[in-house]
């Protein structure tokens, strides 16, 4: 079984390739190539413009009886974008550029015919200093006196540039070195400033821990002699302090009734009557009996209890 990629074929003993018939194609045959436009150009049917860049399938073909040094010619057929006329151009290796035909016009430009007025010139200086010395030494001296009037119109422009701007670069410099210092000085105002504002900071919280730590010793000392003992609530009963309030205002407006000296006013002896000696004596029994009751009644019982003993003496006294 054969390779199904051959690289190397078999060619037999009695092999003549002059035998072989060659294939007879036109000379002006035609190629159907990718091209893009050389230059931009307009199309003299439409007046469409056409791009330099626009891209086309063009047919080239070689143009008979025309070479340039060995070179042949090559000559180009595209169809117009808009009303797909028929417009030609053909390369010119002379001017490594293309030529226009027919079909459309080339649009101006001014930058080409600038260098072939430049490359015309050029040519003729060299053809009329070939032959001539003389010549030769003329157009050196010539250039050396232009070179010399640029340098000096340049200086002028430098001169003049200067006078109008008026830049002193020494005073610049200095400026820029006094802001250079003032942006120092600054900053280091503000570093000082804020150094300061943490150790004023740092000397408030000591102050403020001082305080706290001095505080604490002496509500510490104070609490002891404010402590009551256990056995205390056996003795007395602390009163609320709401009581306490309407206990002193009700003193202030009526008086302490619990005193002895100011119920000892309201208290008096009833004084004893004549008559027989035996009423006389159960009378006056009677009635030191009555008031020897009081002191024992004043000492236990309340001021309104006081009264009303009173009244029940005199009741008795009475009947």
């Amino acid at each position: 079984m054969s390779e199904r990629k051959v690289l190397n074929k078999y060619y037999p003993p009695d092999f003549d390739p002059a035998k072989i018939p060659k294939l007879k194609l036109p000379k002006d045959r035609q190629y159907v190539v990718r091209l893009m436009a050389p230059f931009n150009m307009r199309c003299k049917t439409c007046g469409e413009y056409i791009y330099k860049g626009k891209k086309f399938n063009a047919r080239k073909e070689t143009v008979q009886n025309e070479v340039y040094l060995g070179l042949p010619i090559f000559r180009f057929y595209i169809k117009c974008t808009r009303c797909l006329a028929e417009i030609t151009f053909k390369t010119d290796p002379e001017n490594t550029d293309y030529t226009m035909e027919h079909g459309a016009t080339r649009n101006f430009q001014a930058e080409k015919l600038l260098e072939e007025e430049e490359k015309r010139l050029q040519k003729e200086r060299e053809e009329e200093e070939l032959n001539n010395p003389m010549k030769v030494l003329e157009n050196r001296t010539k250039d050396s006196k232009l070179e010399m009037e640029v340098l000096e119109n340049l200086q002028e422009l430098k001169e003049l540039n200067q006078r109008q701007a008026n830049v002193d670069f020494e005073a610049m410099l200095k400026q820029y070195k006094e802001y250079e210092e003032e942006q120092k000085r600054k900053e280091q105002e503000e570093d000082e400033q804020e150094m300061k504002a943490m150790l004023e900071q740092a000397q408030n919280r000591r102050l403020l821990v001082d305080s706290d730590s001095d505080e604490e010793p002496a509500k510490s000392r104070t609490k002891p002699a404010a402590e009551t003992k256990p056995t205390d609530i056996l003795q007395e009963e602390p009163q609320p302090q709401s009581k306490k309030l309407k206990t002193e205002s009700w003193e202030r407006s009526v008086g302490k009734l619990n005193t002895k000296s100011q119920l000892a006013g309201l208290v008096t002896v009833r004084k004893q009557k004549p008559g027989p000696g035996l009423a006389n004596g159960t009378e006056n029994q009677g009635t030191t009996a009555n008031t020897g009751s009081f002191p024992t009644a004043t000492g236990t019982t309340s001021s309104l209890g006081l009264l009303g003993a009173y009244s029940d003496s005199e009741d008795s006294a009475s009947d």
